[in-house]
């Protein structure tokens, strides 16, 4: 494909957009969150700890109850889970991902409708379903929809 000065335009602009979401406040509160997280060797040795249960706890649900580790390993997960959950540091971060995917699910929806109302897009955030019958309905469920 040869490129076009029309592509040239699209991919500067793109750029231009990457810049201003990168300058953003919104970004800069994701960045301080997570290096607040990141920062604590403590915090992080907990986390590598909790993504290693993850592990051993997709290994167990593949046998179930019937994996000799299976209490000890339910157990430890949730208490590791918890004891993440209630980190303060951790629930910012969650919440600067939040702040961050929700802009870059609104530049997508505005760059779809821009294209087109038919162009499809991701209907798995809390953005797009917010509004409307979003994930899970379609049966009559909790947003009133009928099939």
């Amino acid at each position: 494909m040869m490129m076009s000065e029309e592509w040239i335009t699209i991919i500067e602009s793109a750029e231009e957009l990457t810049q201003m979401v990168l300058s953003s406040e919104t970004v800069n509160g994701y960045r301080k969150a997570h290096d607040a997280v990141y920062s604590d060797a403590e915090l992080v040795k907990t986390i590598r700890e909790f993504t290693e249960m993850k592990e051993r706890y997709e290994e167990v649900q593949r046998f179930g109850r019937y994996h000799p580790d299976y209490h000890i390993v339910m157990k430890n997960i949730r208490v590791q889970k918890r004891e993440l959950d209630l980190n303060e540091r951790v629930a910012e971060l969650r919440l600067a991902e939040n702040d961050v995917q929700y802009i870059l699910d609104e530049i997508g929806s505005i760059l779809a409708k821009s294209v087109s109302d038919s162009v499809k897009v991701p209907a798995g955030s809390a953005f797009f379903t917010d509004s409307s019958c979003g994930s899970g309905c379609g049966t009559g469920g909790s947003c009133s929809c009928s099939a």
